[in-house]
């Protein structure tokens, strides 16, 4: 028989569960070991349709040609987005996935600066949520990536 996935248990489990209120630290615990720990994600505010969030850029953000590299950005972005989809699942639901993305670059932030995000749900459904990300650079609070990214909502298999 094969094994239901989304049944099965995620690192996230605990900020999906965790009830109303901030669950950033419940977040960054999960997030230990993958992805978005690597690149030193940091969460900030994570509740019910909003995620904030920050990285320092290090040299493992950038692109050989010494710019921030675009994939860094959309890993800030998509990473605070889908967090924001597991702390607003609808009753029910048990986990998510990404089944579209977009992203505008309209800036770069140095090595040593920062990058802030800040996630809000636009779109909340029983099977999709969709939601914005605003990447600014924290130095100067110019916009730097505007992201958009639909997330389907995973129930467990009957």
């Amino acid at each position: 028989m094969a094994e239901d996935k989304t049944a099965a248990q995620s690192p996230l489990d605990a900020a999906r569960t965790a009830g109303e209120g901030d669950r950033s630290a419940a977040l960054t615990a999960g997030q230990q070991g993958h992805l978005p720990d690597l690149l030193g994600l940091e969460w900030l505010e994570a509740t019910t349709g909003r995620v904030r969030g920050r990285m320092t850029v290090t040299q493992r953000h950038m692109a050989p040609n010494g710019f921030l590299h675009a994939a860094s950005v959309i890993a800030l972005a998509d990473s605070a987005c889908g967090y924001g989809c597991v702390v607003s699942l609808p009753p029910g639901a048990v986990s998510f996935t990404t089944i579209e993305l977009k992203s505008n670059f309209l800036g770069t932030v140095r090595e040593g600066g920062g990058a802030a995000v800040e996630a809000t749900l636009v779109h909340s459904g029983r099977n999709t949520q969709v939601w914005d990300a605003v990447v600014t650079a924290e130095e100067t609070g110019k916009t730097i990536a505007l992201f958009r990214c639909t997330q389907m909502v995973l129930y467990p298999k009957a």
